[in-house]
């Protein structure tokens, strides 16, 4: 019974509390809209961020027992990891007892026919292991046969969930449904469950094992894919595959290039790009988070003092410390409830228009929701704040002497000087932190404006871009078909009004990188050596070189502004009959032939597209920034499409414009479906495809900015609303000093004096913070210091000025008090 009364006697409290700090929070709306509006922001920016960085980084797979699947790679003797080639997989699947199975996968676009209309899909060829590792079947039909798998086997494909209810309309008899893919037919005999899209945004799957494995222990081709057996721990699988590559690697010495194995978990691998981004990001909305509870702690605070003589008079009466906490705890908490429900709401919003914002290539975009693990995380954020918040105001509420705040009651005077001390120490806090957001936003602005600072070697603007899917080359025949085909498309493109050049290459720079490897160079008169010579000559480090190849014409170098330094382009006489030739980037020329001319020179390079014929060099062009603007020119080897036509089932074409380039493409979507209706074209400008290659620099510059001059504006309110409080406080002290004849511009000084004192204190810890923290973001930055003495100092004196501004707006008001009014009010 008396369990039972003291419950409810605690909830009556809670009643009256709640009932009593409504009533309060109504009565001062400024101030319930200003704490709510600030803690709103902090926690919907906060749980934004966490459902971004939830989705990305922390979200489980949605496979079975994601933990166990490990991304493996080839790691070479500097570290880098590089994808498997075919013998080491082998050996490697053979020998390992950790791993209970592991596929070989990789994916690319091809031109897909026989559903509602033609188009471009993204087609995954897995190993017979793949789909046991990553723990799916078939929810419709059946996964692959055995004799499914074999060297030239009739294609049989599975489908995703998405492909089967869009494209082939829902189909269930599978039996009957017929894609032509690459030219080629094939049977649809599963589809598979929704969501799954691995390799990433794959929606068409076909066994690897009907193409022919390379024996070469340097051709790097396939990402592979492992599930540790149970009871296996990660470290002990990286042990045993180390020791693995290591035996490999004394059995077979030079001619394979496979030092140690790299495991990770897929989801880290999957991440691992945009990881440290990420986590930067979250830290930064946590600070963020901070700054705005410090606004409402000092709004808090100021109310408190506010309401000095009301609570003194409450304890003189009899009420106990625990009843005032129970008090502030529930005020806070009204106001951290209302807050949290409105940052939810905008969390919501913000999340979708973080989606918008983000780079299409953002692994696992589609993931990100403001789902229930983000909603308890929002609740645990409003409740925290709310128990921070109420301790801290009760704190204030019950220190110091009731008879001393019953004087100063009386007096009409609210606090004493400790609120007015720990309210400069939350302005220099939060200055602290705000000056942390602001130099990495500084710093992040700066390398952004140092990569466009980069010449990429070629020219964007006025350049239209069309990526065509093409069938692959597997025959003589078939690669002048394609050559015919190229000749005519090119042909009837530069008839299109505007257009003053075409082109086309294998890979745009800055887009999904060429092709590499090793190719071999031939003396002078030699021609193609032996087969069992190959493993000779590629022992002998002084008859190789490493090099991106591309297959190109010689009207990409012309519309790209690639300038030719020396010898000639391809030429028309250059067909598939002719010798072959290559035209090699200035950065090739340095590594390989410093000392020597390299035109006449003649390499080998048939690993790249099985065609042993020598190439000799003819042309050096300019050097291309492929990759990214922030890595150096790679070393490439151009060759003509009209010789090597095998590496054009993905070309992109390049017109040279000089009008509109919208206009332009809508006629070579026409020119391209009167060639072949079954080449579903996508069509862009070069100028999007730059943009593009920096859209995760600036997404994150724009997340950082936004958060930073969001807290600057937080801060700049916090000075104002102490500076305000400290005027009105010292309304009494500032009368009386003018009537004894202080000037205004000493009044100014003695009010400005403390508030400068704090914000000087806020950019000093806000320094020594930055430079500490910063360092975390060396991998975002591009010819930036971590510790830019510019961007600190740059910060320093923004934050400076914009914390002096904040204070002399109150400051000045002071100067106007009229003493004969303020000493009235004593």
């Amino acid at each position: 019974m008396n369990d039972r009364r003291s419950a409810w006697d605690w909830l009556q409290r809670l009643g009256q509390d709640a009932t009593y700090g409504v009533r309060l929070l109504r009565k001062d709306r400024a101030f319930t809209l200003a704490a709510i509006l600030t803690l709103a922001l902090g926690i919907g920016a906060t749980t934004a961020i966490f459902s971004v960085v939830y989705g990305i980084l922390l979200r489980p797979l949605p496979y079975p027992r994601p933990e166990r699947i490990v991304q493996l790679s080839e790691l070479s003797a500097k570290g880098t990891a590089m994808p498997f080639t075919d013998p080491n997989f082998s050996d490697v699947r053979a020998q390992s007892r950790s791993l209970q199975g592991m596929a070989e996968l990789g994916a690319g676009l091809a031109p897909v026919a026989g559903g509602r209309e033609a188009t471009r899909m993204q087609v995954a060829r897995v190993s017979r292991d793949f789909f046991a590792v990553m723990g799916v079947r078939p929810v419709l039909g059946r996964g692959f046969a055995a004799e499914d798998q074999r060297l030239g086997a009739a294609p049989a494909v599975l489908v995703s969930d998405s492909c089967w209810r869009q494209f082939l309309g829902g189909r269930t008899d599978l039996d009957r449904v017929r894609l032509k893919i690459d030219d080629q037919a094939a049977s649809v005999v599963g589809v598979l469950p929704a969501g799954f899209h691995f390799p990433e945004g794959a929606e068409i799957w076909v066994a690897r094992e009907r193409e022919e494995q390379l024996p070469s222990r340097t051709a790097h081709n396939w990402q592979v894919v492992g599930r540790l057996r149970d009871g296996i721990a990660l470290t002990q699988a990286r042990a045993e595959l180390t020791g693995i590559a290591r035996r490999l690697e004394r059995q077979y010495g030079q001619y394979t290039d496979m030092k140690d194995v790299a495991v990770l978990p897929l989801r880290d691998a999957l991440t691992g790009k945009v990881r440290a981004a990420m986590l930067i990001l979250l830290g930064a909305v946590g600070l963020l988070l901070l700054i705005a509870c410090a606004n409402v702690a000092n709004l808090l605070l100021a109310q408190v003092t506010i309401r000095s003589g009301e609570l003194a008079v409450r304890v003189a009466l009899g009420a106990g410390r625990g009843r005032l906490l129970s008090q502030f705890l529930t005020e806070a908490l009204l106001l951290a409830g209302a807050g949290g429900v409105l940052g939810v709401l905008a969390a919501r919003w913000c999340v979708d228009l973080l989606v918008a914002w983000a780079p299409p290539d953002l692994p696992r975009l589609s993931e990100v929701a403001v789902n229930l693990p983000v909603l308890w995380f929002a609740l645990g954020v409003a409740v925290a704040v709310a128990a921070a918040l109420g301790l801290v105001s009760a704190q204030r509420a019950t220190s110091g002497e009731v008879q001393g705040s019953l004087v100063s009651a009386g007096r009409g005077q609210a606090g004493g000087p400790g609120g007015l001390a720990l309210g400069r120490m939350i302005v220099t806090a939060q200055l602290a932190l705000t000056l942390v957001l602001l130099v990495g936003a500084g710093l992040l602005g700066k390398s952004l404006l140092r990569v466009l600072a980069v010449s990429p070697g070629f020219r964007v603007e006025q350049v239209a871009t069309m990526n065509l899917a093409l069938p692959q080359v597997e025959s003589d025949a078939g690669g002048r078909r394609r050559v015919r085909f190229l000749d005519d498309l090119f042909d009837r493109l530069r008839g299109i009004p505007g257009v003053r050049e075409v082109g086309a290459t294998s890979a745009l720079p800055l887009t999904s990188g060429l092709a590499n490897g090793t190719f071999l160079q031939l003396n002078p008169g030699e021609g193609t050596p032996r087969m069992q010579d190959f493993e000779r000559l590629f022992k002998d480090p002084t008859r190789t070189g490493y090099a991106d190849f591309c297959v190109a014409s010689e009207g990409y170098f012309r519309v790209l502004g690639i300038p030719l330094l020396r010898g000639r382009l391809f030429e028309a006489r250059d067909g598939m009959d002719a010798p072959h030739v290559a035209v090699i980037s200035q950065a090739l020329a340095r590594a390989i032939w410093p000392d020597r001319d390299p035109l006449g020179r003649a390499i080998e390079f048939g690993n790249m597209d099985g065609d042993p014929r020598p190439l000799t060099v003819v042309g050096i062009v300019g050097d291309v920034r492929e990759d990214s603007l922030e890595a150096p020119p790679r070393p490439t080897v151009y060759v003509s499409y009209r010789q090597r036509p095998v590496k054009t089932s993905s070309v992109d074409v390049v017109m040279g414009v000089e009008t509109d380039p919208a206009a332009v493409l809508a006629v070579a979507r026409s020119v391209v479906r009167g060639l072949d209706p079954g080449v579903p074209p996508s069509l862009s400008t070069f100028n999007r495809v730059f943009a593009a290659s920096l859209q995760i620099r600036r997404f994150n510059l724009i997340l950082i900015g936004v958060f930073a001059g969001t807290a600057l504006l937080l801060a700049l309110l916090g000075i104002y609303g102490v500076m305000g409080y400290v005027v009105a406080r010292r309304t009494h002290e500032v009368g009386i000093r003018m009537a004894l004849g202080a000037r205004a511009g000493d009044v100014l000084i003695l009010v400005l004096r403390q508030s400068l004192w704090a914000a000087a204190g806020g950019v000093a810890i806000g320094a020594v913070g930055a430079a500490a923290l910063t360092r975390t973001m060396r991998s975002l930055l591009f010819g930036v210091s971590a510790t830019d003495p510019l961007t600190f100092a740059g910060v320093a004196l923004l934050l400076a000025a914009a914390a002096f501004v904040a204070s002399y707006l109150p400051a000045r008001r002071a100067t106007r008090v009229d003493p004969l009014v303020a000493l009235r009010s004593e």
